[in-house]
């Protein structure tokens, strides 16, 4: 298998299937909504996670089966069904319009995976062992989170204001950048 692409999508305001709405598909919706998407769940079955965020107009709730068509207006789509029949109609009909699919623990049914995110602030790591071993990223995401130093959230704050301040100050690029990195460098040493 070729080297995964990492990538950070902005999902705000977008349209994103869930298929499925146990309390795998929760997590998902959650981290869905943490990036602000407009979250659609299509299940026969429905975890009370789920059935409290459609009671709340949170995300937009359909108990039934998935059927073709389901899809279509999709910018995103997560299969989270664990039926490996339903979770491969998904990824067929997602693939055929050209939206990028993730089938939960079902690698043969993805397009892209989900890696484990670090949190800090407003940082974000993102841990991925290629889809081979999903619970090995979240334990490496755990023990990160444990590592890493808190500060680092405070840091980003910090680098944007420098940052803002070099743009007026400092008319050369290639100088700002030298700057900028040199002070962040110092500014990371300090924490480390």
């Amino acid at each position: 298998m070729a080297e995964l692409f990492p990538i950070f999508l902005n999902l705000a305001k977008r349209p994103v299937l869930v298929v499925g709405a146990g309390k795998v598909a929760a997590r998902k919706v959650e981290a869905l909504r943490l990036a602000g998407a407009e979250v659609y769940v299509i299940a026969p079955a429905v975890c009370d996670q789920l059935r409290a965020l459609a009671t709340g107009n949170e995300v937009t709730l359909e108990e039934r089966p998935y059927r073709k068509g389901d899809c279509e207006g999709a910018f995103l789509v997560i299969a989270a069904t664990g039926d490996g029949a339903v979770n491969a109609a998904v990824r067929a009909e997602a693939e055929s319009l050209g939206i990028p699919v993730n089938a939960v623990d079902d690698p043969a049914n993805c397009s892209f995976y989900t890696p484990a995110v670090v949190r800090i602030g407003d940082v974000r790591i993102a841990v991925s062992t290629q889809g081979h071993a999903p619970g090995l990223a979240g334990l490496l995401r755990e023990r990160l989170e444990q590592t890493l130093p808190q500060a680092l959230g405070a840091l980003v704050k910090e680098a944007a204001e420098y940052r803002t301040r070099l743009k007026q100050e400092e008319p050369s690029e290639a100088e700002r950048s030298r700057k900028f990195r040199d002070w962040a460098k110092q500014r990371l040493d300090q924490l480390f």
